[in-house]
């Protein structure tokens, strides 16, 4: 038999199939500064728009969903999985004041099933559109003999833009201003790891219903990582100037919060101040997890957390609750050494 390249395990045709299938989920997320179609060599955006600002900053995120994948696998649903790779990028760029501008994304796997492609890029898809992000460009590597067939990675990058005026640094925190806590819509994508040594990782695990979830333990793990791009537009259309901003991921509150925080000053949360996911409680119940251990991993019901003049507080909240989220005054900054307190 003469070798060709499927036979050595890749199939190009499955390829090509792919690209035809997402091309429809692509055109959705198009903006106007987006050149050309999808096929080329490289994605090209046109920068002209930017040309008003006083001193345009491009801002980059990159990063994947961690092994939040193997749920995905487990109850064979991979339409949300690119929801979670977008929102783990453009919410950090967002936390810095900028506007995510295009992304791309990159799916490894064992072997190119045309239509699991075309569903994870489908979630690729919607975190753009759910962040004003265009999808401008991609790449699906079949690994075989490096990866099982049946498994992949995803993960991808975005680039956005700020006004330097207009970048949220934290150097500007004082005691006294107030901390907001933007609802998460549960794990997010961080700490599967200490998840999956709680829970039996089985397909009938993850399809048992808890009442306290109001849904069974796979639809409640694979939620989406909340988008905050749009919040984050709504509170600056309202005038407000947010000082810092903590996109709350993996290493939870303790390594989060202080990364927005200058020297001298610490973040005092208060614990009772918001609603708890009871995932949470559950995982900690279940997994008999120090508390201090949760609060060092997950965002325990905070997505993000914002420090805003005490002034500002009442137009945050309401142009928060305007973007559709939900927050709570959740605690202050205070002097004292750059770190986390929680009361």
């Amino acid at each position: 038999m003469a070798l060709d390249y499927r036979t050595a395990g890749v199939d190009i045709e499955a390829g090509y199939k792919s690209v035809e299938l997402i091309k429809g989920y692509v055109k959705e997320t198009m903006r106007p500064e987006v050149l050309g179609g999808l096929g080329g060599f490289s994605g090209a955006f046109s920068m002209k728009g930017i040309k008003d600002m006083e001193d345009p900053v491009l801002l980059s995120g990159t990063d994947g969903v961690g092994t939040k994948i193997k749920l995905a696998f487990l109850l064979d649903k991979h339409d949300t999985i690119g929801i979670d790779a977008v929102a783990m990028c453009v919410n950090d760029v967002a936390c810095a004041g900028g506007e995510p501008l295009f992304f791309l994304d990159y799916i490894a796997c064992g072997r190119n099933i045309p239509e699991k492609i075309a569903a994870i890029v489908k979630g690729v898809a919607e975190g753009c559109k759910q962040s004003d992000c265009a999808l401008i460009g991609g790449e699906t590597a079949e690994h075989p003999g490096l990866m099982p067939e049946d498994e992949y990675d995803v993960a991808g990058f975005t680039v956005g833009v700020v006004d330097r005026k207009d970048m949220i640094d934290g150097s500007n925190i004082r005691p006294g201003d107030v901390l907001i806590g933007v609802a998460s819509t549960g794990v997010h994508s961080n700490g599967f790891s200490l998840v999956r040594k709680v829970f039996d990782m089985t397909k009938e695990s993850l399809e048992t219903y808890y009442d306290e979830l109001g849904m069974t333990l796979g639809e409640c793990l694979l939620t989406p990582t909340r988008i905050y791009v749009k919040m984050m537009k709504s509170i600056k259309n309202a005038g407000v100037k947010v000082k810092g901003c903590s996109h709350i991921t993996g290493g939870g509150f303790y390594e989060n919060i202080p990364r927005m925080l200058p020297d001298g000053i610490k973040a005092v949360v208060k614990k009772d101040s918001y609603d708890i996911p009871p995932i949470f409680t559950l995982m900690q119940r279940k997994g008999g997890i120090e508390e201090k251990m949760m609060y060092n991993t997950y965002n325990m019901g905070l997505g993000m957390v914002l420090a805003v003049d005490k002034a500002d507080v009442d137009a945050t909240l309401k142009a928060i609750e305007a973007s559709g989220d939900k927050a709570w005054v959740v605690g202050s900054a205070e002097a004292g050494d750059k770190g986390v307190e929680l009361v």
